[in-house]
């Protein structure tokens, strides 16, 4: 079986480079080896590699930088998914594509189911949510689209190695306390993509229906980052990753200003992507023990 990962060099491409299987031959193709905005390169990719499942994790993440930069966040997010889409329909492949708890507002107080109404509030989440939108449109039930939030890795840059060399250079640190959500280790997220994997690939080919399948995917529990941060310290401690405590203070989003709103509750209901994948989500402080045991090593 022949799979394609776009987006090689990102946390998820990279942990599901590490988590995949014997069985799977992965091509893991870079923006340098595969420019999604480019139509002509995905189509003489697609027809290079003969992939039997996509799975689209190139994405433009600069959530503040998009602000201003709203042209390639388009690009990527929205015209790259729908190169991916085609390029997917026209040889009859599947595609399980990566999107984002922003597409939401974060006017609720209860997860978000995958149903619930979206309405981003940024320029991320709305240029993720029209790349949505085509695939849904283009692929339907050949698509599967994967919400999840606050992704960290041992790889590449994420608010854990953030947190950590600040807590090791800063006599102390305020971190916000009033944006709710949970944190997703990539390699957990990896996994529940590559148990899905083998229900998508055995599922009946292109009998097409109207609309794609989707899942949320994070961590269990919820915390908001001013928690995560609290957690990285203690972890960081008793492993040995950091020398001192430092104090850490929970302030409001509105002392620390973003070009970028963020939603003030971004906690995703997991329960349809725990039946489908036959996988449970672990708590969240557990997973993080885990990455920084693997960050440590």
């Amino acid at each position: 079986m022949k799979v394609l990962v776009t987006g090689k060099g990102g946390q998820l491409a990279w942990e599901l480079e590490q988590t995949v299987a014997d069985n799977v031959e992965l091509f893991c193709l870079s923006v340098n080896e595969l420019d999604i905005t480019n139509q002509q390169q995905v189509n003489e990719i697609f027809e290079q590699y003969s992939p039997d499942l996509v799975i689209n994790a190139a994405a433009y993440t600069a959530v503040d930088k998009a602000e201003t930069d709203v042209e390639n966040a388009y690009a990527v997010n929205a015209l790259g998914s729908e190169y991916i889409a085609n390029a997917c329909k026209k040889r009859e492949i599947k595609l399980i594509h990566v999107s984002t708890d922003f597409v939401f507002d974060g006017n609720k107080t209860t997860p978000y189911q995958t149903n619930d109404h979206v309405n981003p509030i940024n320029v991320y989440g709305a240029s993720k949510l029209a790349g949505d939108i085509k695939v849904n449109d283009i692929l339907g039930s050949e698509a599967t689209i994967i919400r999840t939030a606050w992704v960290y890795s041992q790889h590449g840059n994420n608010f854990v190695k953030t947190m950590l060399r600040l807590m090791d250079e800063k006599d102390q640190l305020g971190v916000v306390y009033d944006q709710i959500g949970t944190p997703t280790w990539a390699k957990g997220l990896a996994n529940m993509i590559w148990a899905l994997f083998d229900k998508v690939t055995n599922a009946p080919s292109f009998a097409h229906s109207e609309s794609a399948a989707i899942y949320h995917w994070t961590d269990a529990g919820i915390c908001s980052w001013y928690d995560f941060a609290i957690a990285i310290q203690e972890l960081g401690i008793e492993k040995g990753m950091l020398q001192k405590s430092i104090p850490i203070r929970p302030i409001p989003a509105s002392d620390y200003p973003t070009p970028a709103r963020r939603p003030s509750f971004s906690v995703i209901d997991k329960k349809s992507a725990e039946e489908a994948s036959d996988i449970m989500t672990v708590h969240w402080r557990k997973q993080l023990s885990s990455m920084m045991d693997e960050l440590k090593n």
